[in-house]
C-alpha cells in the first residue's frame, strides 16, 4: 500500500508541476490502448507508464495512461485483482490512497456509470478538493470501477475546477460490446 500511496502522491505532484506550463488547447481524441480493456477519450496523447505497487499484502502492476492539458492532469489507472473477493477491496484501497494524498476535504459521491462496468456497491465518482504535499490547493474528480477483476481508477486533477472540462473524460469511459 506505501507504493500504491507514493505512486498516487507523484501522480498528484506531476499535476501540480503541469500547472505552471503552458498547455495546448483541449484536443479530445479517442483511445482503446492495448490490454486496457476499456476505451477513452483524452484530450493530448497520453503516455504510458507501469510499475509495481503494493496493493494489501500483494504486489500487482499498475499500467496508467496520463497526459497534461489545459492545466491539469488526466490518468486512466488499472490493476488486476487476484480473485473476485478481492475487487471490492481493491477499489477501496485506491479510493482510500487517493484521498490521502490529496488530503481529501468532504467529497462530493455518485454511483460510477461507466458502460459495461461490472456493477460493485463501492464503484464511485468522486469529486473534492485537498491539498498536495507541498500545501498547494488541487482539485480531484476521480472515478472508481470494474470490469471483471481489473480495477480501474480515472482521476483529473486541476489547481482549481475544470468548468466542465472533466466531464467529457468521464463520459467517454466505456467497455466495447
Amino acid at each position: 500500500m506505501e507504493a500504491l500511496v507514493r505512486f498516487t502522491t507523484s501522480l498528484g505532484a506531476l499535476g501540480a508541476l503541469s500547472l505552471g506550463a503552458c498547455s495546448p488547447a483541449l484536443d479530445w481524441r479517442e483511445f482503446a490502448p492495448t490490454g486496457s480493456g476499456v476505451v477513452m477519450s483524452f484530450p493530448c496523447r497520453p503516455d504510458r507508464h507501469a510499475r509495481v505497487v503494493t496493493l494489501g499484502q500483494a504486489k500487482v502492476t499498475m499500467e496508467m495512461l496520463v497526459c497534461e492539458a489545459g492545466g491539469a492532469t488526466f490518468a486512466v489507472s488499472f490493476v488486476d485483482a487476484s480473485a473476485p473477493e478481492h475487487v471490492t477491496g481493491t477499489i477501496s484501497s485506491l479510493n482510500a490512497a487517493l484521498a490521502a494524498n490529496a488530503k481529501a476535504g468532504q467529497a462530493e459521491r455518485a454511483p460510477a456509470r461507466v458502460a459495461g462496468m461490472t456493477p460493485n456497491t463501492e464503484a464511485v465518482r468522486l469529486a473534492f478538493t485537498g491539498r498536495l504535499p507541498d500545501g498547494s490547493p488541487v482539485k480531484v474528480d476521480a472515478e472508481f470501477f470494474a470490469k471483471g477483476l481489473r480495477v480501474y481508477q480515472a482521476t483529473v486533477i486541476s489547481a482549481k475546477a475544470m468548468s466542465g472540462a472533466a466531464e467529457p473524460f468521464f463520459a467517454a469511459l466505456k467497455f466495447p460490446s
